[in-house]
């Protein structure tokens, strides 16, 4: 159960995800593509958790309303402006508010994790919200190593490189409930699953900003998510890869990709800049060793930035769909038509939940997604 070979006869033969049906979307209005939200359930400077997580609610609620396919949320750690470490509870808090539109990880960091305690929560929110969970994973750690080391322990930090391949096979086994007779697991259950009887179990995504992740999930037959909005220049060589690498599954007969994008639309141009600004500069200081929360946007104004940070901001903002409706609807329209991707993902980074739940609604607004009724309450 070492290779890759052993997830794909798992993936092909469990019998409880046999078709993409799990996986693929439909375009509503005038989309190119499904889209779908990202969420980092960031915090802004003055705000709290407590704030983020209620505009997460608010942004799932409104996306369910709107036609948005998925809401994803991050697995982060130690980051102040970042309020997602637990994807699974936040997960559920919003099944508990939603009734239809599909809520996942994007991802869980499967090195972070024993693969049956992933396996357990999101067995449950597949109980909860049955047919409405996906499960994207990651491989690296979504932090630093001082975090990493302290969420995995001592001695995990150097796993060789095919240690991800095993313990993604493990999970599949795991939430399959089918390791074969003699194996060590093979009267270990994860429950809520299988061995309660018939049961769903969310489809699994590979996630990545490389080639690993994307030759490994067009192995496997998997669908697979990029991480383009924070490394753009590796978006065409990682799809390529993954469809030239992809063999067909009981998952999905030919390939299916979705890319993450910062995109943020707003009334004004100015608005938006200002807006994309504060997240810039909190990127700024994250990649300087100083993560702090999401600065306002008279903070990110005022900022003095030297040259090589300028260069720095200029660069990430080059890489952010931004500014008004029309705008933002012809950034997306490119991206889509050079990237090919079958759904876009977008995160709306910015320092208020007002200026991102706004966002949204333009987006779905500028595509002519028309409302489909309340969510449940």
């Amino acid at each position: 159960m070492s290779d890759s070979g052993d997830v794909r006869r798992q993936e092909a033969g469990g019998g409880r995800e046999t078709t993409g049906g799990a996986v693929r979307a439909t375009a509503l209005g005038r989309a190119p593509v499904p889209l779908s939200v990202l969420d980092l359930v960031t915090v802004g400077a003055g705000r709290t958790a407590y704030e983020a997580l209620r505009t997460s609610v608010a942004i799932s609620r409104l996306a369910e309303s709107r036609g948005y396919h998925r809401h994803w949320v991050a697995e982060h750690h130690s980051m102040p402006g970042v309020a997602s470490s637990s994807p699974a509870v936040i997960l559920a808090h919003l099944a508990a508010h939603t009734s239809r539109i599909r809520l996942g990880s994007g991802g869980v960091m499967l090195p972070n994790h024993a693969p049956l305690a992933v396996a357990e929560q999101f067995g449950t929110l597949e109980a909860l919200a049955p047919g409405r969970i996906d499960l994207g994973l990651g491989r690296a750690p979504g932090t630093d190593g001082r975090t990493a080391a302290a969420l995995r322990g001592p001695g995990r930090l150097d796993e060789a490189a095919d240690e991800f391949p095993r313990r993604l096979a493990e999970l599949t086994r795991f939430l399959d409930d089918d390791f074969p007779d003699g194996h060590p697991y093979a009267r270990v259950h994860a429950v809520p699953g299988p061995v309660q009887g018939p049961t769903g179990r969310p489809p699994l995504w590979l996630l990545g900003s490389s080639g690993f992740s994307a030759r490994l999930a067009g192995e496997l037959g998997l669908p697979f998510a990029y991480a383009h909005h924070f490394s753009a220049a590796g978006t065409l060589p990682a799809l390529d890869l993954y469809r030239d690498s992809f063999r067909p599954s009981a998952v999905l007969d030919a390939p299916y990709a979705l890319i993450g994008v910062s995109a943020l639309a707003a009334d004004t141009d100015a608005e938006a800049r200002a807006q994309v600004l504060t997240g810039a500069l909190s990127m700024l200081r994250l990649r300087s060793g100083r993560p702090g929360l999401i600065p306002t946007p008279e903070e990110a104004a005022a900022y003095a930035f030297t040259p090589l940070e300028r260069e720095f901001v200029d660069g990430w903002l080059a890489n952010v769909v931004h500014g008004t409706p029309d705008e933002v609807r012809g950034g997306l329209d490119a991206l889509a038509k050079r990237t090919g991707a079958d759904e876009l993902m977008l995160t709306a980074n910015a320092h208020g939940g007002e200026a991102r739940l706004r966002s949204y609604e333009l987006v779905a607004d500028a595509y002519g997604m028309e409302p489909q009724g309340p969510a449940a309450g």
